[in-house]
């Protein structure tokens, strides 16, 4: 994906609201041999731009002062309750340095499996993307996971997946992290014998009311 970059001259908050108001973004590009730089973008076309997953999980082409750098989206900063972009962070790559990036996941094949077609199961998804290390060249756009083989309250680990070349996991110190579960539907129970009011077999008559009246005894 392409978008263009311009050169931003000042910096500061009183800078960046002028910017805003204009219709632009702030941001910055840094990471790889070069310094820092300071960048502005038009709002509309990052906003639409933000709005595709692969502007987030893949190589982008900055055309900036006539010139093409390979960047990945690093952070955006959005505004708390207006559709606003406020700024956006950019990392140089480098194709001999390999890279953390978070990977979104595409599920695929749940509805044919026996957990949900027979077992009537739920799928829960307990992530959604996968944070991978690679080179630039490896970077996949989305990392595909296969559940038609899923079965009855079982469950996907990363390890189960078949990540492709050249990726590998990042663990953090979760070795093999849960990231699908098949979750048995829940029952309603069943309501107590006598919950509407009839007293259960072989169970005493309620007693008479306190106000009842007492039969009057024979002289």
């Amino acid at each position: 994906m392409k978008f263009v970059a311009f050169e931003r001259a000042k910096q500061g908050t009183g800078a960046s609201r002028r910017l805003r108001i204009t219709g632009k973004t702030p941001g910055i590009v840094y990471g790889g041999e070069g310094q820092p730089q300071l960048i502005e973008i038009d709002h509309n076309a990052l906003w639409h731009a933000l709005k595709k997953e692969a502007f987030h999980s893949s190589i982008l082409e900055m055309e900036l002062a006539g010139a093409t750098t390979k960047v990945l989206l690093r952070d955006v900063q959005y505004h708390p309750f207006r559709q606003l972009v406020q700024h956006v962070d950019f990392q140089r790559v480098d194709a001999r340095t390999r890279m953390t990036v978070k990977v979104p996941l595409h599920f695929k094949g749940e509805e044919e499996s026996t957990a949900v077609k027979l077992d009537h199961n739920l799928v829960n998804h307990v992530m959604n993307e996968l944070e991978v290390s690679c080179l630039p060249a490896d970077l996949p756009e989305f990392i595909e996971v296969d559940l038609s083989g899923l079965t009855k309250n079982a469950t996907v680990h990363v390890n189960d997946i078949k990540l492709p070349k050249g990726v590998k996991f990042v663990s953090h110190g979760k070795i093999n992290p849960v990231v699908v579960s098949a979750v048995p539907p829940l029952v309603a129970e069943e309501p107590a014998a006598g919950a509407e009011g009839a007293p259960a077999e072989g169970a005493a008559a309620p007693a008479a009311k306190a106000d009842a009246k007492a039969p009057a005894k024979k002289k």
